[in-house]
């Protein structure tokens, strides 16, 4: 029997990247004294949300990978003993910028990496002006904990790229995050897109037989320019199990560290009482490749 104790840390975030950094340290080590051996942490988690506006200046905080983050989070990873699953904004080359989650193994060193394949690109959100759409592909990392499907925000709406994992023969989708509210919206509105993000990727829980992991920001960061009121990240940092069961759910106004334990025998259970990866009709889904089918 394997099981795992995970913890996530879902942090809100200032302008001072030192302090932020001191944050996420201090709340590692939190989830550490909880007994967690993997620590998973928000989108971009070094920084404010820099992408509300367009700015060629926020390109100064991007690092190249190995590079200073790597370095401070190897060895937070070494320390502790921990698998760290990070997200960084890589400096590939000069004009050429990528948003790449690092995983740490448990001696500090580079487990792998993923660049986020799918990038949005709407109002607050203004992601392609910044980053180049992976070409990494869906590979799970192979850590001394496990493979893990380590994958991106805006990824955890395509079941094509939860799916993908799971054939690679990932044991856990994981997904750090930054998404929230607009003031504007409506309470009903902010309701739909909640649960809609929920249900997603509990969707993918169920479909994969898989445990899902989704660490979200919370806390209003406002917009730069003025031309929006911000965004109220919302939080909900979430654990499903591989039936879209809710292990463990974090507020979704305040700062919260939380740790639970996933067991991989209860997906290789679940996929045996629903086998859908047996039942796939891979013999019919050629097209699924076509943009559209007209």
């Amino acid at each position: 029997m394997k099981k795992i104790k995970v913890g996530l840390v879902q942090q809100t975030n200032t302008a001072d990247i030192h302090e932020n950094l001191k944050r996420l340290h201090a709340n590692i080590e939190i989830c550490v004294n909880q007994g967690a051996q993997l620590v998973v942490l928000q989108e971009l988690h070094n920084s404010l949300y820099f992408c509300q506006v367009e700015d060629t200046n926020n390109f100064d905080l991007a690092e190249p990978i190995p590079g200073p983050s790597t370095g401070f989070y190897g060895e937070i990873a070494a320390h502790y003993k921990i698998v760290l699953v990070t997200s960084l904004f890589e400096k590939r080359a000069p004009g050429l910028y990528h948003n790449t989650a690092v995983v740490f193994d448990t001696d500090g060193s580079i487990a792998g990496k993923y660049r986020k394949m799918h990038i949005p690109d709407d109002p607050a959100y203004y992601e392609k002006f910044y980053f180049t759409p992976g070409d990494l592909g869906f590979q799970p990392i192979q850590t001394s904990l496990g493979k893990l499907g380590v994958l991106v925000c805006w990824d955890q709406w395509y079941p094509e790229a939860a799916r993908l994992m799971a054939l690679r023969g990932a044991e856990v989708l994981i997904y750090p995050t930054a998404i929230g509210w607009e003031s504007t919206d409506t309470e009903e509105e902010k309701s739909r897109q909640l649960n809609a993000w929920i249900i997603s990727q509990r969707g993918h829980a169920v479909a994969n037989g898989l445990p899902v992991i989704s660490v979200n920001r919370v806390g209003h960061e406002p917009d730069p320019s003025g031309q929006t009121n911000g965004i109220q990240f919302w939080g909900n940092s979430f654990v499903a199990g591989p039936q879209g069961e809710i292990l463990v759910q974090a507020s979704n106004n305040e700062a919260q560290n939380i740790v639970t334990e996933i067991d991989f025998t209860r997906s290789e259970n679940v996929r045996r009482w629903w086998p859908f990866l047996r039942d796939r009709r891979i013999d019919e889904y050629g097209e699924i490749t076509k943009r559209f089918i007209d």
